[in-house]
């Protein structure tokens, strides 16, 4: 009998489209993570873009097949339970090379994607901004390129634009690697020019004496519900992987009255794909210039340690240094879902670690004056309270103090102008080298 016709996600499908999770697990690597965690979130990834999970399974193996990854008699095995299920989709949460995924849905005459192709799914679906829909094409065209198969023609299945389960768009085979290149540089250029924007709006916010405080962490750990508590905002923030996108920013006002901007980011993941790590790249270095990043974790997870350690992978590539970087808090969030052990784990850590913590509930506010005091606290090291003497006719010094510093207090007398004002140490050596002004007394 002939395997009916599915539905694209963008379509209007009576029945939801369904799914099926294959779990690789290679017997030979100690697993960092329980399975069930991993499947978990492989559940939460299709969840996140509507599919309905009909089954999972996990399959353990010691050997890949270059041309299928998996043995004969597994494939034989999943094919006939593929076969029975009849999914819209069979997700392999791993990363398959063009070959396997080809050979796989020939023989299970089924629609296949890997862990990347899932992620593009739902960064496609999210990316609201211009800036965000260019990096998910980029990554997705680098992805697709590789990916120029005859395959699914027999059933007329269509991949076009940035998405890989069909929809309407140009036939796989119809697609030019050529033209496809040509794209790619374009896009490349263009992202280009919005990190050259971003930059100029770095830079006009660093002439702006407020600090930046950079929400970091694991998808789905909170960062936007924590955002919208502080800024009292309305973020987008859903029980969803990769719910924000898009970099948002807004002004805060922090304990003692310092006003500071608050910046949420696209969250991480475990094996986030290269494609997207390189596209995302311009929105992804403004963590490395903040003044305070904030690592937010959920500790109602059993695996939460597992992603900590994936956020600090990808921030150490970043080129920020974890474990020195004084800038840091790291954020234990959803405290209203723990036990009485998960609060002991929590209290022995902090003993033990050089970086600041707090424990919050980004859900009922619990502990977010501890972390805004912190907050503060690492802002106030960098700028020091400090008073200028400046002659009433240097306009340029005033300005500069102005644009660098805080200023707190200025008293105009007839020959100067004296301003009190918060600047870091940095700031001020640079202030003192090109305008001569020493500290007044």
């Amino acid at each position: 009998m002939a395997k009916k016709d599915k539905m694209h996600i963008g379509t209007q499908a009576q029945d939801p489209d369904t799914v099926y999770i294959l779990q690789p697990i290679d017997k030979r690597v100690f697993a960092q993570r329980d399975v069930e965690d991993v499947l978990e979130e492989a559940e939460g990834l299709a969840r996140a873009i509507d599919l309905d999970v009909v089954q999972t399974r996990v399959v353990n193996y010691s050997k890949i097949n270059a041309g299928s990854f998996f043995g004969k008699g597994t494939r034989a095995d999943i094919g006939a339970e593929i076969a029975e299920l009849d999914p819209t989709l069979v997700v392999i949460n791993c990363a398959l090379s063009p070959v396997q995924q080809r050979n796989l849905e020939k023989e299970w005459d089924a629609k296949i994607i890997d862990r990347t192709g899932l992620i593009l799914e739902i960064f496609g679906a999210r990316a609201q901004t211009k800036e965000g829909r260019l990096q998910v094409d980029l990554a997705a065209l680098a992805y697709q390129k590789s990916r120029l198969v005859r395959s699914w023609t027999h059933l007329e299945r269509q991949r076009g634009g940035s998405g890989f389960m069909g929809g309407p768009g140009e036939r796989q085979i119809e697609l030019d690697r050529r033209m496809i290149a040509d794209k790619i540089i374009r896009l490349k250029k263009d992202l280009e020019n919005v990190r050259k924007t971003r930059d100029l709006g770095r830079k006009s916010r660093e002439r702006v004496p407020f600090p930046i405080v950079s929400l970091v962490g694991y998808t789905n750990a909170g960062k936007s519900t924590l955002f919208n508590k502080i800024t009292n905002a309305d973020v987008f923030a859903e029980d969803l992987p990769f719910a924000t996108l898009d970099p948002t920013m807004r002004r805060v006002t922090l304990p003692q009255n310092q006003d500071a901007i608050l910046a949420d980011t696209v969250g991480f993941i475990a094996d986030l794909p290269t494609h997207l790590v390189a596209a995302f790249r311009a929105t992804l270095e403004q963590i490395t210039h903040a003044d305070v990043i904030v690592h937010v974790i959920d500790i109602s997870r059993k695996d939460y340690m597992a992603q900590k350690n994936d956020v600090i992978k990808i921030l150490n590539d970043l080129g920020v240094e974890y474990e020195s970087d004084e800038r840091i808090i790291e954020v234990y969030n959803k405290a209203d879902l723990l036990g009485e052990d998960a609060y002991a784990e929590f209290s022995r850590q902090h003993k033990v670690s050089a970086i600041p913590m707090a424990l919050i509930s980004a859900y009922n506010g619990q502990g977010i004056d501890d972390l805004l005091d912190q907050v503060v606290e690492i802002t106030a090291k960098n700028r020091q309270d400090i008073a200028f003497k400046i002659d009433i006719t240097d306009g340029k010094a005033m300005a500069w103090l102005y644009a660098h510093g805080d200023v707190l207090e200025r008293t105009d007398g007839e020959e100067h102008v004296e301003l009190s004002l918060r600047l870091s140490a940095a700031d001020q050596e640079k202030f003192q080298k090109e305008f001569g002004y020493k500290v007044s007394e």
